[in-house]
């Protein structure tokens, strides 16, 4: 082949590539960019000339894949090809939840001299499932209330931001999740996300876990020590149960997010340290701070966006998929036959009032797998609190209010079986056929 013909060939291979729906991103195993296509700069905001070239990691900031990054080492290990779903930041600070699929280039005698990614754009997809009721799950936590769409949102909404969130919600509902999830959906994914329980941890270890410690700043402080802000450098704190700090570790804690500094027990020096700070707890802090128990000026540090789980009791439509993950971890944790809840157990689960929230229910679904026969977790299976609480039948209408996308997945779960759908709904078979007929298309 002539250098013209390679030219040509070349300019035609860009010019079909460039014509893609999905972006093209291509690097040597130095990283070095050795192509852009349109679609990859419209995703991006990044232009060809500002990323061609250029080292993978340094002209995004951070590796543009995260943590799924095989280059994340010196020596990295190249699987033929890989399908991962990403959360990437755009030039212009934007989250973008991308679907993406890597393969490796080889050269002429099948050696790899790079890798080849391709990608497509989900964010408006998935904001469209969100508001159509259409997701199930949404980063590892469960749910299809709208009550709990709307914290799905929240995280999205927040996860480009480096502000401190604060979670409120009640214990067993799940915030170390949702701080997760809030990590995980931001740039600093591919950094640590480090969780401590303040109210845990004795008061005389407190400063020490946070702060850390130098050598011989107290008695047993044998050698230098990092305290949590520093291990989650880079990345996210999360400080659970945060109103149990004592006021010397409060103006310690307000010092770091005025300063972004930290200073270690024993220490003369301060450190800097880039961390973002989710806090979370299971108590009012307005009236903490009306009781003088936590300091208004770190509450309106801490407080700059609020999120609030909603209890289950508040979202008793997500307890069948709930049930269901549980029973899908059970299954492929000990390699046992799949299990099902009969329909007397599933409403009693439906009418309780679950204090412990969704803890308490996986809880009591490893209770009924552990007692059960194998086969289906029945109400006695159930732990005694819940036999105890009687359903309460006499009502007229559903337990609970039903959505589209959950009667079509119970649907689809039953094969199409309307009495075996009611019952994972824990509804009556009169109540699936009049919902059904008032939205015929579900059914077909």
């Amino acid at each position: 082949m002539s250098i013209d013909q390679f030219i040509t060939s070349r300019k035609t291979l860009e010019k079909v590539l460039d014509n893609l729906k999905e972006g093209i991103i291509a690097h040597d195993l130095k990283r070095r960019i050795l192509f852009f296509n349109k679609e990859a700069e419209r995703i991006t905001g990044y232009t060809r000339e500002e990323v061609l070239g250029k080292d993978c990691h340094e002209v995004f900031g951070r590796p543009f894949c995260g943590d799924h990054c095989a280059f994340l080492h010196k020596n990295p290990t190249l699987t033929d090809r890989r399908e991962d779903t990403l959360h990437i930041t755009t030039k212009a600070g934007n989250t973008r939840v991308i679907d993406m699929n890597l393969s490796c280039m080889e050269d002429g005698k099948g050696a790899f001299f790079g890798v080849l990614a391709s990608f497509q754009d989900m964010t408006e997809r998935v904001d469209f499932r969100m508001k159509t009721c259409g997701l199930t799950e949404f980063s590892g936590i469960i749910g299809n209330h709208a009550k709990m769409l709307q914290v799905f949102q929240q995280i999205q909404n927040v996860a480009g931001y480096d502000y401190p969130v604060n979670i409120f919600g009640e214990t067993g509902t799940g915030k170390e999740l949702v701080a997760s999830a809030i990590h995980q959906e931001s740039h600093r994914c591919s950094r640590p996300f480090v969780p401590i329980n303040c109210g845990a941890i004795p008061e005389g270890l407190i400063e020490s876990e946070l702060f850390g410690h130098i050598k011989g700043a107290f008695t047993g402080a044998i050698r230098d020590k990092k305290g949590r802000f520093e291990l989650a450098n880079g990345g996210t704190l999360f400080l659970d149960e945060v109103s149990e700090l004592s006021n010397p570790m409060q103006v310690k804690l307000l010092r770091f997010l005025q300063e972004g500094t930290i200073e270690k027990l024993g220490a003369e020096n301060t450190t800097a340290v880039d961390v973002r700070v989710i806090s979370a707890t299971n108590v009012d802090l307005k009236q903490a701070v009306r009781k003088k128990t936590f300091r208004e000026d770190l509450y309106y540090r801490l407080n700059v966006i609020p999120i609030r789980i909603p209890l289950l009791r508040e979202r008793k439509t997500d307890i069948p998929l709930l049930i269901e993950h549980f029973l899908e971890e059970a299954c492929q944790a000990y390699a046992q036959s799949r299990l099902r809840v009969s329909r007397e157990a599933l409403a009693y689960m439906m009418d309780y009032d679950w204090p412990g929230n969704v803890r308490e229910l996986q809880n009591a679904i490893q209770f009924g797998i552990v007692k059960c026969n194998g086969v289906e977790i029945r109400r006695e299976d159930l732990p005694l609190e819940l036999r105890d609480n009687r359903p309460t039948r006499q009502r007229r209408g559903p337990t609970h209010k039903l959505a589209p996308s959950q009667v079509r997945h119970a649907l689809k779960q039953t094969a199409g079986n309307k009495s075996k759908a009611a019952s994972l709904l824990g509804v009556g078979r009169a109540t699936l056929y009049r919902f059904l007929n008032r939205h015929p298309d579900i059914a077909h």
